[in-house]
């Protein structure tokens, strides 16, 4: 009886990478759908765009129209290549940039309280959903895009696999 789960104890200890592309590739595409769509509001709504042009003044940041048009960019092309999967973990370390400084000029004062202590400040940090993307930016930054993307397709036909790195 104990043998007949053996399988089943490994598979709760150890996980299966054999299924290890397919959340790397919903994290990735979702993601990437995620900050497309948010980036495309904020380069082609106007009212939207104008929005984030008078936060971008409001927080002190230089050349808010300049910050504004370069961060709707970096939302809407980083997302869009990190749907197909090119350039990925390029695009992840621009969008973690942009959420960590996200983060600190905005989320911080805005969103957690005042003179609480730090296991509450913690809670509330944790609680940002800018924090979430980071930890999976770095994620993918780590695991690579996974073998549904034109990264892997490209590291494969040019021999950049070699060393054993493959996400199947």
């Amino acid at each position: 009886m104990f043998a007949a789960l053996m399988p089943f104890i490994k598979f709760v200890f150890t996980g299966n990478r054999r299924w290890e592309w397919l959340p790397i590739f919903v994290a990735r595409f979702s993601l990437g759908l995620f900050f497309a769509v948010s980036g495309y509001h904020k380069l082609f709504n106007p009212v939207k765009h104008e929005d984030l042009i008078h936060l971008m003044g409001e927080i002190g940041m230089p050349f808010p129209e300049f910050m504004a048009l370069f961060l709707a960019a970096v939302e809407f092309f980083g997302g869009l290549l990190l749907m197909v999967g090119l350039f990925s973990t390029i695009c992840a370390i621009a969008l973690t940039i942009a959420m960590i400084v996200a983060i600190i000029t905005v989320e911080i004062d805005a969103i957690i309280p005042k003179g609480i202590g730090f296991l509450d400040w913690m809670s509330w940090f944790l609680y940002l959903p800018q924090v979430m993307y980071v930890i999976l930016f770095v994620w993918l930054m780590i695991t690579g895009p996974g073998c549904l993307s034109l990264d892997y397709y490209l590291a494969k036909k040019y021999k950049l696999d070699e060393e054993g790195n493959d996400a199947v």
